[in-house]
């Protein structure tokens, strides 16, 4: 009986440790317009669509980027550079190499870039309870997420003001 209980014990201890370790996926900018083009939720991601970052993978294929890819050292198509892309696509999280699949490249700078990968807080029970969702990974305070792209190693940098950038991509939840 006491190997019974000992064994029950650990193995709840193993599945506790698993389940806390589970590392965040990317889901993708699809499943959170389901949500979040809501009337109700401000239409977020309508407002993405028509900001910059919705575009930043598309700016990598234009004359200028290339030429400042040039200027950069890269040999490749921006589109397909990791020192380019680790900054105008979700699907490389500020690294050199692609970490999801899930993403497309087209999607640019989407939700997760922001608010970190949302396979553990995108479930609809979850973003319905605030704090649970920011428990499991829901970032809404991106300030030093910004500054991974928005520095001086861009070739395109201005000095970034958060707050002033921040007004121009604003997407709050309407107040009821």
């Amino acid at each position: 009986m006491v190997k019974i209980l000992l064994f029950a014990v650990l193995s709840f201890v193993v599945f506790c440790n698993f389940a806390m370790a589970q590392e965040a996926e990317f889901v993708g900018v699809k499943k959170c317009k389901m949500c979040h083009n809501k009337e109700s939720l401000g239409k977020q991601y309508e407002l993405w669509t028509k900001e910059k970052h919705s575009q930043a993978y598309k700016v990598l294929g234009t004359p200028k980027a290339k030429e400042l890819a040039t200027k950069m050292g890269v040999k490749e198509n921006p589109q397909e550079s990791g020192k380019c892309l680790k900054c105008h696509v979700t699907a490389y999280n500020f690294t050199e190499k692609r970490v999801s699949t899930k993403i497309t490249l087209e999607e640019g700078i989407s939700c997760e870039s922001c608010h970190g990968a949302g396979s553990l807080y995108s479930k609809e029970d979850i973003m319905k309870k605030f704090q649970a969702a920011c428990s499991k990974g829901l970032n809404v305070n991106p300030k030093e997420v910004c500054k991974k792209c928005h520095n001086p190693e861009s070739p395109t940098y201005k000095e970034f003001n958060y707050d002033k950038f921040f007004k121009e991509i604003a997407h709050p939840i309407p107040q009821k």
